[in-house]
């Protein structure tokens, strides 16, 4: 598979397109460790729920994009291996050449392969399985079906964690959640939508998420003591949305 790929800048800011002007990923030239859309950092609260100080051991990325959660894992997360999944080299080589994809085969293993293909014949498991990926129409494809969600499951360590980005605005949302409850036995949860539409949806393995709201800004403040990201307002957003029921997030 090949599509596409065009790359803009405009205020300081470099994108990522597939042949539209839908965004599938960005960067901050000047600060190209950040995570600059508001979807890639809610993704990283997965971060916040297992109080590890290695969390995560193993990672699984199924989409490249841009690359900004590849790299801000690699930076910040220095014992994690990175296991990245991506259907096009061509996004390989972009990720490369426009948007500092590390080149660090003993910490990053990029595979170009189908995520759905990919799962189905791995037999390893992943700490934490990231998934985003759409084509140049925000489709999903495979990546949204059941028995992808189930093989997910089946991947994750005992103490897993699977993250999921979802449209919020796409008329499969809601199928998308439930067919990923389906999966997880109801052990999966959507946040609130971000500011810029999308939806990011969690799941967790064997060992249940059970944190309380007190012990997640705890560990915010860490993240953002440690890389800078802020994830205290996502967390803003998840007590309004009353998901933390008795104080305490459960997935």
């Amino acid at each position: 598979m090949s599509c596409s790929i065009d790359i803009r800048e405009e205020a300081g800011v470099r994108t990522l397109h597939f042949g539209s002007d839908w965004i599938q990923g960005a960067m901050r030239i000047a600060r190209p460790w950040h995570l600059e859309l508001d979807y890639t950092q809610d993704m990283m609260a997965s971060l916040l729920f297992r109080e590890e100080d290695r969390f995560p051991r193993q990672a699984l990325l199924i989409g490249l994009g841009a690359a900004s959660l590849t790299k801000f894992l690699y930076r910040h997360r220095p014992d994690t291996k990175l296991t990245v999944v991506e259907i096009d080299p061509a996004v390989v080589a972009a990720a490369r050449q426009f948007f500092k994809l590390p080149d660090d085969p003993d910490r990053i293993r990029i595979v170009i392969d189908d995520g759905m293909h990919f799962v189905e014949k791995t037999g390893k498991t992943y700490d934490l399985i990231l998934v985003d990926g759409f084509d140049a129409n925000a489709r999903a494809g495979a990546l949204g079906s059941l028995p992808f969600y189930e093989r997910c499951r089946q991947l994750l360590s005992r103490h897993g964690v699977l993250a999921v980005n979802l449209i919020g605005r796409s008329r499969s949302f809601r199928k998308s959640i439930e067919r990923l409850k389906s999966a997880f036995e109801g052990q999966a949860l959507a946040f609130p939508t971000c500011p810029g539409g999308n939806v990011i949806a969690f799941a967790s393995g064997r060992e249940s998420v059970d944190i309380t709201i007190d012990a997640l800004r705890e560990q915010a403040r860490q993240l953002k003591k440690s890389s800078a990201l802020n994830l205290l307002p996502t967390l803003s957003r998840l007590e309004q949305s009353r998901s933390c029921q008795g104080g305490k997030l459960v997935i």
